[in-house]
C-alpha cells in the first residue's frame, strides 16, 4: 500500500468520525414533542418513585424499580450533555470533502436536519454534492 493510499485512508477515517459524531449528536438532541423535561422534574419524579417503592409489592414493585432505573439514567444523560458547537466545528471542517467523496447532496443533509448555515460554513452548496 502506497503512502498516498495510507494518507487517503486516514483522512477518510477522520472525516467519517467527525461526520458520525455530528450526525449522532443531531439525532440525540433532536427536539421531542411535548413539554421539555428538566433535571428538576426528573429528580422530583425519581423521589416520588423511590417513595412509592418503599411500600410497593409484586408487579407494581417491579415496574417501579424499572422506572427508577430509567429516571436515574435520564438524569445522568442530562448531566453529560453533548457539546454540539465542538461537533459542528469538526463537521464544518470535513463536510465538503466528505460530501464529495460519498456523493451526499445538500438536500440530503438538509433533510437529515443539518442547518443551511452549517452547510454554508462548511462549503456545501446546493449545486455541489
Amino acid at each position: 500500500m502506497s503512502d498516498a493510499h495510507k494518507v487517503a485512508l486516514s483522512e477518510g477515517r477522520a472525516q467519517g468520525a467527525a461526520v458520525r459524531a455530528y450526525v449522532e449528536g443531531l439525532e440525540a438532541n433532536r427536539p421531542k414533542r411535548g413539554r421539555k423535561r428538566t433535571a428538576e422534574t426528573v429528580k422530583r419524579q425519581l423521589e416520588e418513585t423511590i417513595s412509592e417503592l418503599a411500600s410497593a409489592s409484586g408487579m407494581n414493585k417491579l415496574d417501579l424499580m424499572q422506572t427508577r432505573r430509567d429516571l436515574e439514567r435520564e438524569l445522568e444523560n442530562k448531566d453529560t450533555g453533548v457539546d454540539m458547537e465542538e461537533l459542528e466545528a469538526a463537521f464544518i471542517g470535513v463536510a465538503a470533502a466528505y460530501s464529495a467523496r460519498k456523493g451526499i447532496e445538500y438536500a440530503t443533509w438538509r433533510e437529515f436536519g443539518v442547518s443551511a448555515a452549517t452547510l454554508k460554513a462548511a462549503g456545501v452548496s446546493r449545486g455541489t454534492s
